[in-house]
């Protein structure tokens, strides 16, 4: 994991760029704003973009966390209680606008027409009710380490997490394909397409507000018949990944397939460390190089809770256009 430490020169540079900024913006997930947030993401501390750039490029390691800024805990309030309930207008709408400048130097960010009702801005909290599902609004179960929309040919290419609080330092949890050791019999059959995933509870018409259209036929398919794809891909010496175990079926009577599945799963688990996350951190994620989840924690449901924000990044936002209604809509649908 590679840590940025923002100096206190750093921090002033950013909030003063933000007080600067902030009035040119409107509704933050519209096209205008993601262009703004892109021209003026060019205005973060040099130093910042240098190493966000190297970053991007595969130069330094498959996580980076920037820590030391300030969040005002008094400004964005309580915790909501799910993320509908998210105050509007957001009273955390600075942290947001620094999510998409930071995003904007790795990519182009996007939404799922699927994923929290279409948004492009995700809140990531404990929700009632959700304390055992597979879900990042659940606290008591283990969020098994997966890559991110797993399922999902157009999925993201970084995952940004920008922390707002976490009081009791639940763990996020991550892993890299690099620092496996896997025989190469295991190794040939991880690159061959063999297993399907289906998609995540997130995407599930149960989980959105307004659960119908196309998007959420092609949800149904792809759990009723996943494509079979390969874990393993690109590189053989320094692989990508594609995998969330949970999700994952092989062929009935493939036993060659599942064994390198479940010796894969092993490799993986006993690869995988803990990230603690404090307020004002952001963590960006390879999504291909590395895997990530999140340790058990109690949730108090009290306005204290855990609260990061999220978006997804896509190096090339053309390859998607076919599933996005209009050139301007960053939602796949």
């Amino acid at each position: 994991m590679y840590k940025l430490e923002l100096n206190a020169d750093e921090v002033r540079d950013i909030e003063r760029l933000l007080d600067d900024v902030e009035g040119e913006f409107g509704a933050l997930d519209t096209e205008e704003s993601l262009k703004l947030a892109t021209l003026h993401a060019q205005e973060l501390p040099r130093d910042v973009r240098a190493r966000i750039n190297a970053f991007r490029l595969g130069e330094l390691d498959g996580v980076l966390v920037v820590s030391g800024y300030r969040v005002d805990q008094e400004r964005v309030g309580p915790t909501p209680g799910h993320w509908r309930e998210r105050p509007e207008p957001s009273t955390s709408r600075r942290e947001e606008l620094l999510l998409l400048m930071i995003g904007s130097l790795l990519g182009d960010p996007f939404a799922w027409g699927t994923q929290q009702d279409g948004r492009l801005i995700h809140d990531v909290l404990p929700i009632a009710g959700h304390e055992n599902e597979q879900l990042g609004s659940s606290s008591e179960a283990l969020l098994t380490w997966h890559t991110e929309d797993a399922f999902h040919p157009l999925r993201g290419d970084f995952l940004l997490l920008g922390c707002l609080r976490n009081p009791y330092g639940a763990q996020t949890t991550v892993g890299y394909v690099d620092a496996l050791e896997l025989p190469e019999s295991v190794r040939d059959v991880l690159f061959e397409p063999r297993f399907g995933i289906r998609p995540d509870e997130s995407h599930l018409a149960k989980n959105n507000s307004d659960a119908e259209g196309k998007a959420f036929e092609d949800i149904e398919e792809m759990d009723r018949a996943p494509e079979p794809i390969a874990v393993l891909f690109g590189d053989r010496n320094a692989p990508f990944v594609r995998a969330d175990p949970y999700f994952m079926d092989v062929a009935e009577g493939d036993d060659e397939a599942r064994s390198a599945l479940d010796a894969f799963a092993k490799a993986m688990d006993d690869r995988m460390f803990d990230v603690v996350l404090g307020d004002g951190d952001f963590i960006v994620i390879d999504n291909y190089r590395v895997v990530h989840g999140r340790k058990p924690f109690k949730a108090r449901h009290d306005g204290t809770d855990r609260w990061l924000k999220r978006i997804n990044i896509t190096v090339d936002l053309r390859k998607s256009r076919a599933s996005r209604p209009a050139r301007d809509d960053r939602a796949i649908r």
